[in-house]
């Protein structure tokens, strides 16, 4: 949890931001970056791996979406993150 409001104080666009989206692929990012330590440690957790794939396909989305309405804040999203696009 304060994991989170971290993530979220260093995404926000205002203070009473929580849920935009640049906040939700922050957010997102961390789950995926999680799952994926859980599933090299267990290769067969087939149902984790489904859940994983499931935010993975929802953060592409966002990232999509934020692109084409506001490439400034998708950059510096991508930046901040250090994903590849």
């Amino acid at each position: 949890m304060k994991q989170k409001l971290k993530i979220i104080e260093t995404h926000r666009r205002h203070d009473t931001d929580t849920g935009s989206a640049g906040v939700q692929v922050a957010i997102i990012s961390q789950e995926i970056d999680k799952l994926a330590l859980h599933l090299k440690k267990h290769r067969k957790d087939n149902h984790s791996r489904r859940g994983l794939l499931g935010m993975v396909a929802k953060r592409r989305k966002l990232l999509s979406y934020l692109e084409k309405e506001e490439p400034k804040i998708y950059r510096s999203t991508i930046k901040k993150l250090g994903l590849k696009k």
